[in-house]
């Protein structure tokens, strides 16, 4: 592939990104026309209901499209279960003679389809350019559509032994300053963070993002994993609401009282039901919130109960860890991950793939990705057999 085909998929990934916190639950979507060596059309998707990437791109290009390239990072929709027309039809009247996509996408309504659609048109199709940046721009959708929920990914810090505090709760600071900042940038990949109420009552945090050089900043919507409204009304969570949200992931068993408090702050409440145990929230149902709420990548920053509990249900899609040179030692000091111990070690959460590791300062970061778009392009074309 040519360096300037790169290039124009790159212009076309910073056009989705433009549109990130206010497509979902639609997929971010750039999209740019070159001929002969010049862009003559762009566009991205802005909204819900309204045109989709591919159809501004071929307006701005108008009788330009004709014989040129249209780069897009997912496939090209080809059905008439929404609001706009398809844009397969609209890309094969306009002219265009060749269609770069990065993703399939796998709404089941496309899935392979839009492309063949414009093969059988006489289009020429490559797909796979910048797949891995693609997958990231759109990790959220792409988890709504396999797996109903939104992508999630779980962030801690720990000393060598797997401690993330001492027997009295002292964690400030295990890590250094550059990891710090490394936590900062996944708050804002992420469009929302969330926290147990333990954090809140332990740390007073304020779950911003805060990047030093930088104007502007996304703030992730703040989620409180707090099943008896222990959130204090003092807190500073409140004192940022004008930077983003805080919401309140409660029981049905929470005093209502507790709740008004917090409402008259200013954050919303959500009642959760509880698992069938009645231990803990469920947290199936709180994917199905998040979802409603048009939440699809969340950041979890919990403490050790909140990790296990992610893990234990399977909702984890990746981890990034940071590992600090130090040993805390002691059977009393607090793991990173919670909960009960599998009584097997076959039980264990064992992760496929390699372990991708890289230094932040003194520090080491390990990621695991269990789901990533590797995975997405191989379980793709299997379905598509």
């Amino acid at each position: 592939m040519s360096r300037g085909q790169g290039h124009y998929m790159s212009m076309a990934l910073e056009l989705a990104m433009k549109g990130r916190d206010d497509v979902a639950p639609n997929p971010r979507v750039g999209a740019v026309i070159v001929k002969d060596g010049a862009v003559v059309g762009k566009g991205f998707h802005q909204r819900p209901g309204l045109p989709h990437a591919e159809v501004l791109a071929l307006r701005s290009a108008g009788e330009r499209a004709r014989g040129g390239t249209l780069y897009v990072n997912l496939e090209p929709c080809c059905h008439l279960n929404k609001r706009t027309p398809p844009c397969s039809r609209e890309i094969l009247s306009s002219g265009v003679k060749r269609v770069v996509i990065s993703l399939f996408d796998p709404n089941p309504h496309v899935s392979g389809k839009g492309i063949d659609e414009l093969r059988r048109g006489g289009v020429e199709v490559e797909t796979g350019l910048q797949a891995r940046k693609a997958f990231e721009v759109n990790r959220g959708f792409l988890s709504l559509m396999k797996n109903k929920r939104p992508y999630l990914t779980v962030k801690g810090a720990a000393s060598l032994d797997g401690k993330i505090a001492t027997v009295s709760g002292d964690s400030q600071w295990i890590s250094g300053g550059p990891s710090l900042k490394y936590a900062h940038q996944l708050r804002q990949e992420h469009d929302g963070i969330l926290v147990g109420v333990g954090t809140v009552l332990k740390d007073n945090p304020l779950l911003t993002t805060r990047l030093p050089g930088k104007k502007k900043v996304h703030h992730p919507v703040r989620i409180i994993l707090d099943s008896l409204a222990r959130t204090p009304p003092d807190s500073r969570l409140f004192d940022t609401l004008s930077e983003s949200p805080v919401w309140i992931m409660s029981g049905e068993d929470a005093p209502g009282w507790r709740l008004e408090a917090l409402e008259k702050k200013g954050a919303r409440v959500f009642r959760v039901p509880r698992t069938q145990n009645r231990e803990e929230l469920d947290l199936g149902a709180l994917m199905d919130i998040l979802v409603r709420e048009r939440l699809l990548t969340l950041l979890v920053e919990g403490g050790a109960r909140v990790t296990g509990s992610f893990l234990r249900e399977r909702l984890v899609d990746s981890i990034r860890l940071v590992l600090a040179p130090l040993v805390i030692g002691g059977q009393d000091a607090i793991g990173w991950v919670g909960g009960r111990s599998p009584e097997r070690l076959v039980d264990a959460f064992r992760f496929a793939g390699p372990l991708k590791t890289r230094y932040l300062g003194e520090d080491l970061l390990v990621s695991v990705d269990l789901w990533n778009e590797t995975c997405f392009l191989e379980q793709t074309l299997s379905e598509k057999g």
